[in-house]
């Protein structure tokens, strides 16, 4: 189907004929007898278009440039033109101007020309096709790097907490633990903004929308930046409105934005400096603006920092980062509806981005933030099974939760999962997925099939965070789906609910 050959001549002999042609040198096509079976035929697949005169010039072309427009990035369909008329007709420098790769052929045509020109459009889209399949690869491995880097730093946060129990007067402890801290939730942030990329470049990015108060959206932007404004010693100065307001935004995705403006200030900013983040609101517009004293921009470089993996060069410095931060902050933004800009006077004058978004809900009451901080619990009344094939991971968070007066037990496998609940009936099941032998899945829906199972909490505990990792934990059983390394107050949170 992605290699045929749509044709769409319906007057004439044109169609048949072409097609007759082209089955000699053994290329399949499809004969559309109208431009309706035509744009039912295109999203089943195609090598190419082959086209007359006569149907860009008609109705056919809206919904055919649409069709272009609405590609995927790996994708520029090739489309043959059959014109009497050449380029001098304006429709056909019409169909070239909104249809992109056109090759005009004329008539009548020739059979080695034909058969020259399709073979050449064959050949182009199968480049295409390459591309998409690298493109695939591609993330499958981002995926699975955000996965495996993850198992490691789950044992390290883990850990990080434990030293606090233990050593919670021990000065040069907190010290260390805060630096293990604060580059755990860098390593983190750079995880996650790996796999958005793969996300949206894949088309699996959706927004989850809610009714979020933007308090919390700033409280929680600056939380997150809060290590690359210390590790400067930058000042931030946070300016909110005097009225509570709530927005109707993805939650996450847009404090993932307001923070990445944070971190990118504080990164292009001398130490010492002074870094602000002033939100206003107008009608239904919610406006962050982010300026700082830092080395500013060049004219040249205002254009190009929004692109994926661009890097604004420093003087004397190596370059650092992804250069993805401020690239999913404005595509983020433009699925709000909104827009992200950025401003400078110049260089070593500091620069300002302004993130305009149209999602503040007006005429509704007041709610407090999306989240809630966990309730106090009798911890000691709560028996958990821990399982984990990553020993470091389960025997760090089972001495974790032990310290908090939880009673743990551990295993490092789904078999031993299941026995395990069978023999020691806990409260809670804190689980990976990804185990080798018995997956997570399938442990957890032997554990639902036990008597009384209904009781157990189940908390999928894991490195794979993509929306259809959760739904398969959902669909196994599963009650909550924690990402690896694990937020040990969200941890709190769903054994408190």
């Amino acid at each position: 189907m992605e290699r045929r050959i749509v044709i769409c001549a319906p007057t004439g002999r044109d169609a048949a004929l072409t097609a007759k042609v082209l089955q000699s040198v053994g290329i399949h096509s499809i004969v559309c007898a109208n431009t309706d079976e035509l744009m039912k035929q295109l999203p089943l697949g195609a090598g190419a278009l082959l086209l007359v005169e006569e149907v860009v010039s008609g109705a056919a072309m809206r919904p055919l440039a649409e069709y272009v427009a609405t590609q995927p990035t790996w994708s520029d369909i090739p489309i043959l033109l059959l014109t009497r008329s050449g380029a001098d007709s304006l429709d056909v420098q019409r169909a070239v101007e909104y249809l992109g790769n056109v090759t005009l052929v004329e008539r009548p045509v020739r059979t080695i020309a034909l058969i020259t020109a399709t073979r050449s459009a064959v050949r182009a889209r199968e480049r295409q096709y390459q591309v998409r399949d690298a493109d695939k690869r591609k993330d499958e491995f981002l995926a699975t790097l955000a996965h495996e880097l993850r198992n490691p730093l789950a044992p390290i946060r883990t850990s990080m907490g434990i030293l606090k129990h233990l050593y919670p007067d021990s000065g040069q402890i907190t010290q260390l633990r805060n630096v293990v801290d604060r580059q755990v939730t860098h390593l983190t942030r750079l995880v996650d903004d790996l796999l958005d990329v793969a996300r949206i470049t894949s088309g699996k990015v959706t927004l989850k929308k809610e009714r979020i108060t933007l308090e919390s959206v700033v409280n929680h932007a600056v939380e997150i930046s809060a290590s690359a404004m210390e590790g400067k010693q930058h000042r931030l100065d946070v300016q909110q409105p005097g009225t509570p307001y709530l927005l109707n935004a993805d939650h996450a995705r847009l404090v993932q934005s307001v923070a990445n403006l944070l971190v990118n200030a504080a990164k292009f900013t001398p130490p010492g400096g002074h870094i602000t983040l002033r939100t206003e609101v107008e009608g239904p517009v919610v406006t962050f603006r982010v300026a700082d004293n830092g080395i500013g921009l060049e004219p040249s470089s205002l254009a190009k920092i929004f692109e994926l993996f661009a890097q604004t060069p420093v003087a004397g410095e190596a370059p650092t980062g992804l250069g993805i931060g401020l690239s999913l902050a404005r595509q983020f933004a433009e699925m709000h509806g909104g827009t992200l800009c950025a401003s400078s006077e110049g260089p070593g004058r500091g620069s300002e981005f302004v993130l305009a978004l149209p999602v503040v809900l007006e005429g509704v009451q007041f709610a407090s933030p999306v989240q809630a901080a966990a309730t106090s619990l009798t911890r000691s009344a709560k028996k958990i099974l821990i399982v984990d094939d990553n020993v470091d991971a389960a025997d760090t968070l089972g001495a974790l939760l032990d310290m908090d007066g939880f009673v743990v037990t551990t295993v490092y496998d789904g078999l031993a999962a299941v026995a395990a609940a069978r023999a020691h009936r806990p409260d809670v099941v804190v689980m990976d997925i990804g185990m080798p032998g018995m997956s997570g899945y399938d442990a957890a829906r032997l554990i639902r099939q036990e008597p009384d199972s209904e009781k157990i909490v189940l908390i999928a505990l894991t490195g794979w965070g993509q929306t259809v990792d959760k739904a398969l934990a959902s669909q196994a059983g599963f009650n909550h789906h924690l990402v690896k390394p694990v937020d040990y107050d969200g941890l709190m949170s769903c054994l408190s609910a």
